[in-house]
């Protein structure tokens, strides 16, 4: 099948990757010339674990095309998805400028019959918008469907989780459609949820905003546990052992990031709104994670008592580990707090010490964590990198001017920690 994708982003060109490794020939449209050229080449724009081999493999065969040209991506394709970014505005809403451009640059280009999906989180009702611009602009002779079909890929994890996703979301008006989009997603595992347009768009919101919800709940218990001489690890590990709840994202730590969590719980929070519902679950879910990265800014200054002129060494700046993605990072917001207490920050991560160095000022990047780590009072822990748990943490301690160990993503044992010598202190735990 002959397909199109607009956006290469991480949902959309991870997507079109893994639809042309399953042997459709998939058009991917961008905008910036530079990095259209760089893809034409096999030079993605952001880390994923496996990406850049598979882009390369499928570009070499002939089935991966990237372009600047809607004429070239539409006019043969029998599906176009929209993968654009639907960022926050200052109130919270989605903005959907960018899928509305998509949609005008498909609507000029459709010839025959195509379905058009959005695969960007948007909020309910915006694939009837996408309809009505596509359906002012086509020609005549033209024919189009609309579907929602959104992503539940984890950056990090992103071309497994395409591959063997637990559900396939497919809203729908049109037997032709859901033919089509079930048709395109017989390669891959996982089970079909076939519903409304309106109820496609619901799922992934309510999805996000859940496993936020999680992690802000496991948040708050950290900090209870953090009052009461409780072990916040031990609890959540008694409550994860009932089958009804479950471990997953229920772990504490200094906040979730990312592209998707901030965004699409404030986004939930404003379309609720618009319909006359005060979301005060989401509110306090949202509330907690900004805490929860305050709490640790405390913990550290109160620690140290002060940390003006003292050296902090921070190991992982991603949002999470296996990316680069510095969207919304916690790191960002801790080592801004810190340094406007005065404290000096060195800093390593794996692969996000590029993206780090252009919104980050005044800290000083190394070349691994020994590096970072060497004359600090205190070393951080903000993103749960496996290699962090690795390391020869004597030899750490040895480089340190002093031993505070702080262990944001409770990634340790506090008793290993303390038998080599270090002051740890985690997130609901000591």
């Amino acid at each position: 099948m002959t397909i199109a994708f607009v956006g290469h982003g991480y949902v959309g060109l991870v997507t079109a990757a893994v639809f042309a490794d399953l042997g459709n020939t998939v058009y991917v449209i961008g905008r910036t010339r530079e990095k259209i050229d760089n893809l034409n080449k096999g030079i993605t724009p952001f880390y994923e674990p496996g990406l850049e081999e598979m882009v390369k493999r499928n570009l070499q065969a002939g089935r991966l095309k990237f372009t600047l040209s809607y004429e070239d991506g539409v006019k043969e394709s029998k599906v176009v998805f929209i993968c654009v970014g639907t960022p926050s505005k200052t109130n919270g809403e989605a903005d959907l400028s960018a899928v509305f451009k998509a949609s005008r640059g498909i609507g000029k280009n459709l010839k025959n019959y195509t379905v058009v999906v959005t695969k960007s989180t948007v909020p309910v009702g915006t694939n009837r918008q996408v309809a009505a611009i596509v359906k002012e602009i086509k020609s005549a002779d033209a024919s189009f469907d609309i579907a929602s079909c959104p992503e539940f890929l984890r950056e990090g994890t992103a071309v497994s989780d395409t591959l063997n996703p637990d559900r396939i979301v497919i809203g729908v008006e049109s037997k032709n459609a859901k033919e089509i989009l079930l048709d395109l997603h017989k390669a891959i595992n996982g089970e079909r949820i076939i519903t409304t347009i309106e109820t496609a768009e619901m799922i992934k919101y309510a999805s996000n905003s859940l496993l936020a919800t999680k992690i802000s709940f496991a948040n708050a218990m950290a900090f209870i546990c953090d009052k009461v001489g409780a072990d916040v690890e031990m609890v959540l590990n008694g409550v994860g052992l009932d089958s009804r709840l479950g471990r997953t994202f229920l772990y504490p730590g200094v906040g979730f990031g990312g592209s998707c969590f901030p965004k699409d719980v404030k986004a939930l929070i404003a379309v609720a709104k618009v319909h006359g519902y005060d979301f005060k679950l989401l509110k306090a879910v949202y509330d907690i994670n900004e805490e929860a990265k305050k709490s640790f800014v405390e913990k550290v200054d109160k620690t140290l008592k002060g940390v003006k002129g003292k050296t902090l060494a921070v190991w992982g700046l991603s949002f999470k580990p296996n990316t680069d993605d510095m969207r919304e990072a916690p790191s960002i917001d801790i080592i801004s707090m810190l340094q406007k207490k005065g404290a000096i920050v060195k800093a390593f991560d794996p692969v996000a010490i590029e993206n780090a160095s252009r919104i980050m000022s005044d800290v000083v990047f190394t070349q691994s964590p020994l590096e970072a780590a060497r004359g600090a009072d205190a070393l951080l822990i903000l993103t749960e990198w496996n290699e962090f748990k690795q390391l020869d943490l004597k030899s750490i301690k040895k480089a340190m001017k002093n031993s505070y160990f702080f262990d944001g993503r409770n990634i340790y044992e506090p008793e290993k920690i303390k038998n080599i010598g270090f002051i740890y202190k985690g997130i609901g735990r000591e």
